[in-house]
């Protein structure tokens, strides 16, 4: 298992036992090898740092299109790292290494299909290739892992779309409070009666 280099995993958030930990998850073979530029895991790190004004850090890791790899990183960031999201890029498609819905569905708790459905919605209004996205969402113990795609503008449009909904799928999983930047985007939770 490779490190993400420090300018992504040394980002300036107060360390706090109680602020949020949040997984992002580089799928590459190449990536992994130093043979390419990881793009995805820092286009995540971007949009999150854009996105939430709560206090968050960042457990960061760049992994081959391994099974085995990838299934034991999820729960290593679940179950060890204890975080309350864990976002990966790459690995969705159709191609014989794109495995890592596999891996997901098989950490899984529960299924979150939704996501994946409204991810491919949005995708395909930009791209005809979207329909051979496999993207995916579940929940491990405390943690909702989201699958989205290699690209970074990709990434984005994905984010726009499922992010409103996360922050109160945290809360209803009893993990710390997440806020968002409301001028760049208002996450939606239930009036309180």
């Amino acid at each position: 298992m490779v490190e993400v280099k420090a300018s992504l995993s040394e980002r300036p958030f107060v360390s706090d036992t109680d602020q949020a930990k949040i997984g992002i998850v580089t799928v590459s073979d190449r990536a992994s090898r130093g043979e390419y530029e990881d793009r995805g895991g820092p286009a995540i790190l971007d949009y999150l740092s854009e996105v939430l004004s709560s206090d968050w850090t960042s457990v960061a890791r760049i992994i081959p299109d391994e099974l085995s790899t990838i299934i034991e990183t999820l729960k290593e960031l679940s179950d060890q790292e204890q975080c309350c999201l864990i976002v990966t890029t790459g690995g969705t498609g159709p191609a014989k290494r794109d495995i890592t819905p596999e891996a997901t569905l098989s950490v899984a708790d529960k299924e979150m299909p939704g996501f994946g459905e409204l991810m491919r919605k949005v995708s395909l209004e930009k791209v005809p290739t979207a329909i051979l996205s496999r993207q995916t969402a579940v929940i491990r113990g405390g943690a909702l892992i989201v699958n989205l795609p290699g690209q970074p503008k990709a990434i984005q449009e994905c984010l726009d779309a499922v992010f409103p909904a996360i922050p109160y799928c945290i809360d209803l999983l009893e993990g710390p409070y997440l806020e968002t930047n409301e001028e760049r985007l208002v996450a939606f939770r239930p009036k309180k009666k």
